[in-house]
């Protein structure tokens, strides 16, 4: 009955159980399916990276150099780098804790600690700003014996790291999750068996099988902490030379029009992302072609 509906209704759709051939379409369908893409990728992708350095070097090498080393340019350096350094072994560390514990053990609120570790996905990160100055803001419970104690988190470097730290949990457990799940625990409990400790079998066993992923996590999460702007706007308090990192030395820049030296700061940015996005490239061809753990 339901071949025969199928037939009547819907004549062009294959019957059950019958494959279907995808790449079926003719050449000129073809050619016009990646014409259409890389003329979308050539206008939205290509055309304002290149705009970005054209705009970058439009005075000369040199103007780009002298906007790289003005004082409060090499503090934005300075202070990205530094908040990246400590967010990301941070979120390292957690995203490899949390996912051997939701691949590798059944506990109740399992599906609860997997929604948490989604969260930053779905509040905006302007929202998580916004959050920390709640927690640890003048008006906060905290608040006053934090100043009583000459503790400044909000405006200061330690409030930097908690909104960036915030906004890239996701980026190594979501990675390393599907990973560890796929693998299962047949090496894990072999190990135990033979009588090795649960440390040993970790440093041994679990951590050599997803050391790939887990780099392919550690570099989004990187890309993330370097380029992250909302966030980071909310608590840093803007002070110039002190809490602006390289995204929001960027808009101060473009807002007092000195468009030469905004766009030789997001050219740096930019030439970090492709660093980013090169050593990503390696990793998919060292994984044969596929993200690690990604879920399709």
């Amino acid at each position: 009955m339901v071949d025969i509906a199928r037939t009547l209704f819907f004549p062009g759709l294959p019957a059950a159980g019958a494959s279907r051939d995808c790449t079926s379409e003719t050449p000129g369908v073809r050619a016009g399916l990646i014409a259409a893409s890389l003329l979308f990728l050539a206008l939205f992708l290509l055309a304002p990276l290149a705009a970005v350095f054209a705009q970058a070097l439009s005075a000369g090498f040199g103007a780009w150099a002298a906007a790289l080393v003005e004082p409060d340019a090499l503090s934005a350096i300075r202070l990205t780098l530094l908040v990246a350094v400590i967010a990301v072994p941070l979120n390292c560390v957690f995203g490899l804790a949390a996912a051997w514990a939701a691949a590798k053990h059944e506990f109740r609120g399992k599906a609860f600690l997997i929604s948490l570790i989604d969260l930053p996905f779905s509040v905006s990160p302007v929202i998580a700003g916004l959050i920390y100055v709640l927690l640890f803001g003048a008006g906060s419970a905290i608040g006053p014996w934090l100043s009583a104690h000459g503790v400044q988190v909000l405006f200061a470097v330690p409030g930097i790291v908690l909104a960036t730290v915030f906004v890239t949990v996701p980026f190594v457990a979501r990675e390393l999750i599907p990973l560890m799940q796929a693998q299962g625990t047949t090496e894990e409990e072999a190990a135990l068996s033979l009588g090795a400790s649960g440390w040993r079998t970790f440093l041994r066993v679990t951590l050599p099988n997803v050391k790939w992923g887990l780099l392919y996590g550690v570099l989004l999460c990187n890309a993330r902490a370097m380029g992250e702007f909302g966030a980071v706007s909310v608590v840093s308090g803007h002070i110039r030379g002190m809490t602006n990192t390289m995204p929001l030395h960027v808009e101060i820049l473009y807002n007092e029009y000195n468009f030469q030296a905004a766009f030789a700061v997001a050219s740096l940015l930019a030439l970090l992302a492709l660093v980013t996005l090169v050593l990503k490239t390696a990793l998919e061809a060292r994984l044969g072609g596929g993200a690690p753990g990604r879920v399709r």
